[in-house]
């Protein structure tokens, strides 16, 4: 065992982190190594490189090319570990000496790209000095620049980037793989992989995951009174409630609209109030609270048994403020902060399942410049201490869909999570990712990369605000969206984000002003049905025994026997924690 084993090994015990070195080629299934931790050195290469060469650089720079005016090498960590450095990168392309002209780039490999296909990469990145935004880049053949992942990558140790990017028909040839930043940085590189999969494959893959995270196999067992197995009995199955909480934004219009309130509650399971229960919402003058439309929209979805989220108790978009709280001084602004955290957050206190605290706190910072960096921590922990039964989410945009965002990436992500954590007295909150998901053309591969980092946090993760801009390709585009959070084990809801008005909708609207279904509507119509869909009646074998595959959520079980003239309901939950679990039911004369 080498010295670079041995240490890996160490650290990776230590940080608790899976030795699992990524998946076999043949498979596209989910990655469970994703570390969210900096480490000394970095892992393998997940897909053992895949078509990259020499991804490890233990044989120099073979397979690599460095721009012009860049001087590249191979350096050797302590415990032996090979990596590629550049030095002079961040004036590479510009030809006028000046680094602010242009990005700092690492070393690039020539790659044979085929259309359509979903590529998998991962890499892990250093840098010289400081931390760096550093983006993961593919050159298609046609010259275009794909972002296909993002991270801040630090001096000291190595991060872990992980994306990807999908190659439309258009994209057959040959392209390149680099990493950039805009800042004056050397980038150093190792453990990279690019690994491909047709859409077949990794649709494939997709709908058995699906099946693996959504449904679980049951035994049923019936026995007459003499408690002797009962053969050729038939159940039948009854799905009350489906166990994978899927809904939709709504809005006052549904309060007094019988078609709107019929086409809402047919359908969602959760609910999220589009603007209604924000502080505008509900203080528009100041000192003028009104919750009247927030309780009858809460009181109408109770009445239904649909959950609600709690949306939200501040926003951080300084846009979004009220011209009153705009105009405060800090301590007007410090007591009417808290008037409204106290009013909102005691009112809905065990009513609602989720709060979105402090939303978009990564994107934007207005309590942050008024209060301190500190500012979304505390909030956090004040409605903790009065809502104990709500899950607190960091609810932002553009973490899925825009990996050429800046602002955002899986790893800012993680670290305004982790200040709020590590807060004093925030240990115990209960905490959830919240994931908006606003897309126009969905970058599938960075979907799943980034769903499966931020799972390595091990918190409740919801796709909150899900819509497709309209296109030619919306709703195909939508389906692969739900059905690609639906499938990952990480997601634990999804909550769509197509508030019906009658003059339009934000982005996305599922039906027309009659309440008939847009093709869009259609689709998620149609997903519904799907993950509801279970055997519906059985019959037990000799032993009285009937093996059930369904779907997770609650039913009703009834079993009749041709010798006997009453029949015998039992009620069970089917989730995660079912599986190869066996229901007696007895059934009596």
């Amino acid at each position: 065992m080498t010295m670079r084993n041995v240490v890996e090994k160490l650290v990776l015990s230590l940080l608790c982190i899976s030795l699992l070195q990524g998946c076999i080629v043949e498979s596209v299934e989910y990655d469970h190594t994703a570390s969210i931790e900096c480490l000394p050195d970095p892992m393998k290469p997940l897909y053992k490189g895949g078509i990259i060469q020499n991804g490890e650089f233990n044989n120099g720079l073979m397979g690599w090319s460095t721009y012009r005016n860049v001087k590249a090498g191979i350096r050797k960590s302590t415990s032996g570990n090979k990596f590629a450095m550049v030095q002079g990168a961040s004036s590479s392309l510009s030809g006028t000496g000046d680094a602010a002209a242009s990005p700092s780039h690492s070393v690039y490999q020539k790659i044979q790209m085929k259309g359509d296909t979903h590529y998998s990469l991962s890499a892990w990145l250093q840098v010289s000095a400081g931390t760096a935004h550093v983006r993961a880049v593919v050159k298609a053949p046609n010259g275009e620049n794909i972002t296909a992942g993002a991270i801040d990558a630090q001096c000291g140790c190595w991060s872990m980037l992980k994306g990807g990017m999908t190659a439309r028909a258009h994209h057959s040839g040959q392209g390149e793989v680099f990493f950039e930043s805009d800042a004056p940085v050397n980038i150093w590189v190792d453990s990279v992989s690019l690994q491909p999969f047709s859409f077949e494959e990794w649709d494939a893959h997709t709908r058995r995951s699906a099946s693996k995270a959504r449904r679980s196999t049951v035994k049923i067992v019936a026995r007459g009174p003499d408690g002797q197995p009962m053969a050729n009995a038939n159940v039948s199955i009854q799905l009350l409630r489906a166990g994978f909480p899927f809904g939709n934004a709504m809005t006052k219009e549904i309060l007094g609209n019988p078609a709107y309130e019929k086409w809402f509650f047919s359908r969602f399971t959760v609910a999220t109030m589009e603007n209604e229960m924000k502080w505008y919402g509900t203080e528009w003058v100041q000192n003028q609270e009104d919750y009247r439309t927030p309780d009858a929209m809460l009181a109408m979805a109770q009445k239904y048994g649909v959950k609600v989220r709690g949306h939200n108790v501040f926003w951080d978009d300084q846009s979004s403020q009220i011209k009153w709280v705009m105009a405060m001084n800090l301590d007007q602004l410090k007591a009417a902060m808290q008037k409204r955290l106290k009013s909102v957050v005691s009112r809905y206190a065990g009513k609602l399942v989720h709060w979105d605290v402090v939303n978009e706190n990564v994107h934007f910072n207005f309590f942050e410049t008024k209060l301190g960096p500190n500012a979304s921590p505390m909030i956090y922990q004040q409605v903790g201490q009065i809502d104990h039964t709500a899950v607190l989410f960091m609810n932002e945009f553009n973490v899925l869909s825009q990996p050429m965002d800046p602002n955002i990436n899986p790893a800012k992500y993680i670290a305004k999570m982790k200040l709020i954590q590590g807060y004093p007295g925030n240990a115990g909150l209960k905490l959830g990712i919240g994931l908006e998901s606003h897309f126009s053309t969905p970058n599938i591969p960075y979907v799943r990369s980034t769903l499966d980092t931020l799972a390595q946090l091990k918190l409740p993760m919801w796709m909150t605000e899900v819509d497709v801009v309209k296109g030619p390709n919306q709703v195909k585009d939508l389906e692969q969206v739900l059905r690609e959070g639906y499938a990952h084990p990480g997601v634990q809801g999804i909550v769509m984000w197509a508030a019906w008005h009658p003059y339009g909708c934000y982005v996305m609207c599922l039906t027309d002003n009659n309440f008939k279904n847009l093709p869009v509507g259609d689709l998620v119509d149609k997903l519904i049905a799907e993950w509801k869909t279970h055997k519906t009646s059985a019959a037990t074998d000799a032993n009285g025994m009937v093996e059930l595959d369904l779907v997770h959520g609650d039913y009703k079980l009834t079993v009749n026997h041709p010798s006997h003239t009453t029949a015998v309901s039992h009620t069970m939950t089917v989730d995660a924690a079912s599986a190869a679990s066996q229901h007696i039911i007895t059934v009596k004369v």
